[in-house]
């Protein structure tokens, strides 16, 4: 199974099949805990209805993936760790967002580790991530601007913190994405694809096997998570997505590739620090009806079907001009 479609194939499927049959039984679990998401209070109004839908979902997605990357495992043997790697920073990040789930269920409130937390154990995933890819001749300090083709050697000292600041600050750009039913996980689909297809054109059989277990397990999830959704993804799931679509970024030695087909984690992101900043600076006015943007569009009257389907539509046309040009 050293084709990369091959693997694509099977790695989709399983990691589908898997999330699809066990999102069920994941959901009734997380009831009986009571593993409830409560919504913050300067939130949408209409959003309290969600109150006390199970979270930790993204147990759902994650198992599925697991499950599709020892399948390959299996039949493969370990001929290439890197799918190994990708995996491990994705679940290190999956595990401080359960960290700050539980803290919240615990303590019954919306707030889960402190952000000097958070930011020191991100910090140190990818230092290590990056090291292991470093060690293993899997990264080069070569920065390539897509789309203009222009390659930046940089010291390895200058690529680490710089490498470290991206990662960081992607997963919590994910992160922020995953505000409305359905939303983080069709867009970072869409990008899971993209990774697909770049690891088959490059002839990657492990890594594309990586990008399809993403993508398979995300559609499994997407059943339940779509709106009406009757399970969130909490911050176990949105930074473990943050870190794969790292990892994934990372492995195609290509790390600026985020900017263009995450440009919706950066527009959501960007709207947060600009609806902060203007707030400060302004003595209380706004930019933005509420931030981050998807909440914006909510109060502007758009449902969030179509503000999900906008903004996978967006990442999508990024997507495939990022495949075909740069």
């Amino acid at each position: 199974m050293n084709n990369p479609m091959t693997v694509m194939l099977v790695t989709g499927a399983v990691a589908f099949a898997v999330a699809a049959t066990a999102g069920p039984a994941i959901i009734k679990t997380l009831r009986r805990l009571k593993f409830g998401q409560k919504i913050l209070e300067d939130g949408p109004t209409w959003h309290m209805n969600k109150q006390n839908t199970p979270t930790m979902g993204g147990f759902i997605f994650i198992l599925g993936m697991a499950v599709a990357i020892a399948v390959a495992l299996l039949f493969n043997g370990l001929t290439d760790p890197r799918p190994l790697y990708m995996l491990g920073l994705s679940l290190v990040f999956g595990a401080i967002g359960f960290i700050d789930d539980y803290t919240k269920v615990k303590k019954k409130r919306n707030k889960g580790l402190t952000a000097m937390q958070k930011l020191l154990l991100q910090i140190a995933a990818a230092a290590l991530f990056l090291s292991v890819l470093r060690l293993q001749d899997y990264l080069t300090p070569h920065l390539v601007v897509p789309f203009v083709g222009a390659v930046f050697e940089l010291p390895w000292g200058v690529y680490l913190l710089f490498s470290i600041f991206v990662i960081v600050g992607a997963v919590n750009a994910v992160n922020l994405t995953d505000g409305i039913d359905g939303l983080c996980g069709s867009v970072t689909a869409v990008v899971a694809l993209y990774f697909c297809a770049v690891f088959y054109g490059a002839g990657l059989a492990a890594p594309s096997g990586f990008s399809a277990a993403l993508l398979g397990g995300l559609l499994g999830f997407l059943l339940y998570n779509h709106y009406p959704a009757r399970v969130f993804m909490g911050d176990t799931g949105s930074l473990y997505l943050g870190g794969a679509v790292c990892a994934m970024a990372f492995v195609y030695d290509m790390p600026l590739i985020l900017v263009p087909v995450g440009l919706i984690y950066i527009i959501e992101t960007l709207s947060d620090i600009l609806q902060v900043g203007y707030y400060k600076i302004s003595g209380g006015k706004r930019i933005f009806k509420m931030a981050p943007i998807h909440h914006h569009f909510e109060k502007c009257g758009w449902s969030e079907r179509k503000i999900v389907a906008v903004f996978t539509a967006i990442t999508a046309l990024c997507c495939a001009l990022t495949l075909l040009f740069a």
